[in-house]
Formats: structure tokens, sequence, C-alpha cells
């Protein structure tokens, strides 16, 4: 370290408190990173029974080879970085047994912080690791039992958009295609869809709402059932990536068999997918989440007091010219 504070012209504990991802004025910082790439500055690896390392802070989420969770893991790298600091992350698989055997192995390597969206409804097994040291920052879904900040999307206000959306065209039979019902993400956006089916004097049809459609082929064996049920929607408004691509599928077979007539299709969080087959969807920001929870984590790791909260990240209604609804 002695180096690195000769070669970057500052102290010696200015150098540790960038080594060890505490903030520190941006010019020094910049110049202490440099002379650390120079000199290619390697700290000494932690034995297993050394102190928490300070420059390390991890996510674990459901999957982190989902777009979604890969654009919030780099917005935490993007912050992390900045601080001199490292971002580790790992899968949850959606499995609270999993979820609690991550955090664990991460704790007892020497991460300080960890960025959560949640695997369950009940996260107290993260309370002895809280009580340990470890700052904690939730993401996706508020904790329930924790009191810890947390940074959300706006899944209410995207759903609401898109029904006034599918509303302009005049569709008044609109079908939601939901997640698992304990997931929050889940039971928001069809808070927002009901919230959005009123506002416009849609049909209010308690059969046109599903939840619980956890894959793409549950979602389109639902999209079906309901296209070809007596009075089928117009309109189907998937809530996630996998009931967006078996929606697809299931307006595709209806048509090709002649039993269902055109109907809108309109996505949520796949914005590829939106470019692909010309379809709206509600675009989530991951990587501002992503941003916005890392700092909320340093912020507490730095010393910030105060009661936690939450922070909403806006979402938008992304859609293809001169269109309303991709009619499949």
């Amino acid at each position: 370290m002695r180096d690195v504070a000769a070669a970057a012209g500052v102290s010696l504990s200015t150098v540790s408190r960038v080594v060890n991802g505490i903030e520190v004025q941006s010019e020094l910082g910049r110049r202490v990173r440099e002379a650390l790439l120079r000199l290619d500055y390697r700290p000494d690896q932690p034995s297993p029974e050394a102190p928490r390392d300070a420059g390390a802070i991890g996510l674990v989420c459901d999957d982190i080879a989902d777009p979604f969770f890969a654009a919030l893991q780099r917005g935490i790298e993007d912050v992390a970085y900045d601080r001199g600091s490292l971002a580790f992350a790992a899968s949850s698989d959606t499995a609270p047994g999993r979820e609690r055997e991550v955090v664990s192995g991460l704790a007892a390597r020497g991460i300080k912080g960890l960025i959560v969206a949640p695997a369950a409804t009940d996260e107290r097994h993260l309370r002895r690791e809280r009580e340990a040291g470890l700052a904690l920052v939730f993401v996706d879904r508020p904790p329930r039992w924790l009191e810890v900040d947390a940074v959300l999307s706006d899944n209410a206000g995207g759903t609401r958009a898109a029904v006034a959306h599918l509303a302009v065209s005049g569709h008044r039979r609109i079908a939601f295609l939901g997640d698992r019902e304990w997931l929050f993400t889940a039971t928001e956006r069809l808070r927002g869809y009901r919230e959005g089916v009123a506002a416009v004097g849609a049909v209010a049809d308690k059969r046109l709402a599903r939840l619980g459609l956890a894959n793409r082929e549950a979602a389109r064996e639902t999209a079906l059932e309901l296209l070809y049920s007596p009075e089928p929607p117009t309109a189907l408004l998937a809530s996630t990536r996998p009931t967006t691509l078996g929606a697809l599928d299931a307006v595709r077979a209806a048509a090709s068999s002649n039993g269902a007539g055109r109907v809108a299709v309109i996505g949520f969080d796949d914005v590829a997918l939106a470019g692909a087959v010309g379809i709206p969807v509600v675009a989530q920001d991951p990587r501002a989440m992503g941003h916005a929870a890392a700092r909320l984590l340093f912020a507490r790791l730095e010393g910030r007091e105060g009661r936690p909260g939450r922070l909403v990240i806006p979402t938008r209604l992304l859609a293809p010219p001169s269109r309303v609804g991709s009619a499949v």
C-alpha cells in the first residue's frame, strides 16, 4: 500500500479507504485506482478466520442469467467499481433453502453488504447475518419482517399504463396473465391491472385475471383457455417474460386453427422481445435499480442512520410506432 500511496501522491489512509470501498474525493479516488492498476496491487487473501473483508458486496437473486437480474448486477458493479469495491452475485433459484446457504456462504467469505431479491415471503433468516454486521438492502421485493432499505419498480404503474394503452384502440375485454401469487411483483402488477380496468371502464371480469403462471407453458395453456372461451378477451396483458412468450404462443396457435380473431398482446419487461416481434412492453430499469440499491448499501456501510425507506424506480411503456398492442 505504501508504494501505491507514493505513486498516487496520497496518504496511506486514503489508499486504505479506497481499497476497503469507502468513498473518498473523486479525484483522489481516481488517482489511487490508477496507481493500483499500474502497480498490479493485490491485497492479501484473508483466511477463513480473518475479519470480514470490507472490500466486497454481493447480490443474491433468483437467477443471475435472467436478463433483468444481469442488468441489475451490472448497475451494482458500476457503483461498486467507483468505490474500489467488488460485487459478487449468486442465484437462489427462488428457493428459500438455497438462499440461506448462499447468504451464509457469502457472509463467511467476507462480504460486507448484501443486496437481496428475497426468495420467499419470510426473510427472517437474514436477521442473524444482519446482527453480525452484514448491511442489507432489498431489491425488486420489499422486506416483510426486517426493517431494511428497499428499491422497487413501479409495477402497478406499469400495468395501469398498459391497460390505458390498450383501451386507446377500443379494447374492453383485457386478460391478465400473472406470476405466482406470493410474489410481491405479481400482486402489484395485478393491482395496477385492476385499477387500470376500472379507470378506463373496461370489463371487470374476475375470470380474465389469472395468477400462478410460473412458466411459458402454463401461460400458453391458460391463454388458450381464455381465447377459446365463450367470451374471449381481445387483448392479453402478460406480466412477465415467460407469460409474454406463452401468450404469443397461444395467440399464434389459436389464429392458425381459426379459433380466435386477431388478439393484441402487450408484455412486461422484455425490451428485446418488443423489438423482435413488434409488441409493446412495460420496461423496467434494472440497471438504475442496481445503481440505487448499491448507493443505499454503501451509504449504510459508511454510517448513514435513520429509518429504512423504499425507493420506487419508474417504468416506461415502449410501443412500436403507430401500433396499440400487437395483433398477432
